[in-house]
């Protein structure tokens, strides 16, 4: 009954989202073309083309919706960050509908039209979430399609679970009975039943769910008691509770009959991180090479006429779970010897630096071509800054949670390189920053370091 409750409302909540784009793109073209609001009173040449970018933003919705979990009920009563989710998916189906009206020339669509719709979409988000939570709450305090739960367990750990499930605002539940196991105290207000006493709920009409709440010592006991549980023929759950510093968040694993629970889930493995993040880098990465196309072949030509060598400088570079991968960059210095390149910092004022390398490095012109990384995945646009094999080991052994930098894809910037931790600057404050971007990574997180990179393009730091 829990389950199910749950998924009816979710499917409500997701096919209400879903026409949302719908919507929004609707009041836009009305408001650009049909009431006068702005320029034109005429229907433009060709409206049926938003049919397409129609089509487009609501795919791209749903997926953004999804990871961020847009239509889960119970986020719907979070204490906070409901509207950080909703403008995370905002910005990442605009982004990725700006990018494809960019490079797409077969059709024109007005930028105001999409301005527009991204504002409604916002606000009829806002105005349907809220209004599915106000309609929760009347069902809730009708009562009369409460669920009946039994709960197994009459100690405190099963008083805080009934506790929690009375005052629960997603569903509206009532507490039937607690069945006692033995040698278990009563901690609990409420009726009490021996276990041989299961029975008395045989009617089928009683209960709809059965809740086991026993602590984590006494989990054993559910093999014991499962058999009397199945003469109600009603759903059985348990609640786990593994201590603090263990959450679930649907980190349960089915591999061919052998389940497992991730005790340090990564964020790595997430679909937002895997999807919305993977189309992101690759748009903004195709994006970024068009534009500075003319750019990157005047570099090429300085660098080759500026000194013998390559064009490229490529190294190894250590990124994701501790992968060693090639990476890319406008060679700066004279040819020298690997070994030296690989163990030693670049310094201020460095007599390896060619002329043209001084002015690429002071710009960060030089790390144009690590979007060709960004392409083959070795990297993200936001990460970690990855670090030589040789310094990684050194690293590992002088600094603690070290290693947790690679539990993300390496980055072009990031949370470090912005806020000055580059070069040859502290390792440990280093670590402290790019801990705290894993622990706190978003799609809206990653455009605010974009942004500040931009800004802080020409007059970063350490850039030698």
């Amino acid at each position: 009954m829990i389950r199910s409750r749950l998924s009816f409302a979710r499917l409500y909540l997701r096919i209400l989202t879903l026409l949302l784009p719908a919507c929004a793109y609707f009041i836009a073209v009305k408001v650009r073309f049909g009431f006068n609001l702005l320029l034109s009173r005429t229907a433009p040449a060709g409206l049926p083309s938003y049919w397409g970018i129609l089509l487009l933003t609501t795919i791209v919705w749903a997926i953004a919706a999804e990871e961020s979990e847009l239509w889960n009920v119970e986020q719907l009563y979070a204490p906070g960050g409901k509207s950080r989710r909703l403008l995370e998916a905002l910005a990442f189906t605009y982004a990725v509908v700006m990018a494809v009206g960019f490079l797409y020339r077969q059709a024109s669509y007005s930028r105001v039209v999409i301005a527009i719709s991204a504002i409604a979409l916002f606000v009829l988000a806002t105005i349907t979430r809220i209004a599915f939570r106000v309609s929760l709450e009347l069902v809730r305090k009708d009562g009369r399609n409460e669920v009946k739960i039994l709960v197994v367990g009459t100690d405190r750990f099963a008083r805080r679970v009934g506790t929690s499930l009375l005052h629960g605002e997603v569903l509206p539940c009532r507490i039937v009975g607690f069945v006692r196991l033995p040698d278990q105290e009563v901690a609990v207000d409420g009726p009490v039943y021996e276990l041989d006493q299961i029975p008395v709920f045989s009617n089928g009409n009683s209960i709809n769910d059965i809740i086991i709440a026993l602590p984590a010592a006494r989990l054993s006991d559910v093999q014991k008691i499962a058999p009397a549980l199945e003469k109600l023929c009603v759903p059985t759950r348990v609640v786990i509770d593994l201590g603090e510093g263990v959450v679930l968040r649907d980190r349960l694993i089915d591999l061919g009959g052998i389940h497992m629970l991730d005790l340090r889930p990564t964020l790595a493995e997430t679909g937002s991180y895997l999807f919305q993040k993977r189309i992101f880098d690759v748009a903004f990465s195709v994006l970024v090479m068009l534009l500075t196309l003319p750019i990157t072949l005047l570099i090429a030509l300085a660098i080759k006429l500026g000194s013998r060598g390559p064009i490229f400088f490529v190294q190894d570079r250590v990124g994701l779970n501790g992968r060693v991968f090639r990476m890319f960059k406008f060679r700066t210095m004279k040819v020298g010897s690997c070994e030296e390149g690989d163990t030693r910092w670049t310094c201020e004022k460095d007599p390896r630096r060619t002329t043209v390398g001084t002015f690429l490095r002071k710009t960060n012109l030089d790390e144009l071509p690590q979007f060709l990384n960004v392409l083959q995945g070795d990297m993200s646009i936001v990460g970690p800054r990855p670090e030589r094999p040789f310094f990684v080991e050194r690293f590992l052994e002088e600094f603690d949670r070290y290693n947790s930098r690679h539990m993300f894809k390496a980055g072009i910037t990031g949370w470090a390189q912005v806020n000055g931790w580059r070069g040859d600057t502290s390792i440990a404050k280093r670590v402290e920053y790019d801990l705290y971007y894993l622990r706190n990574w978003s799609l809206t997180f990653d455009l605010q370091i974009i942004t500040l990179t931009l800004f802080r393009m020409f007059t970063s730091k350490n850039a030698y």
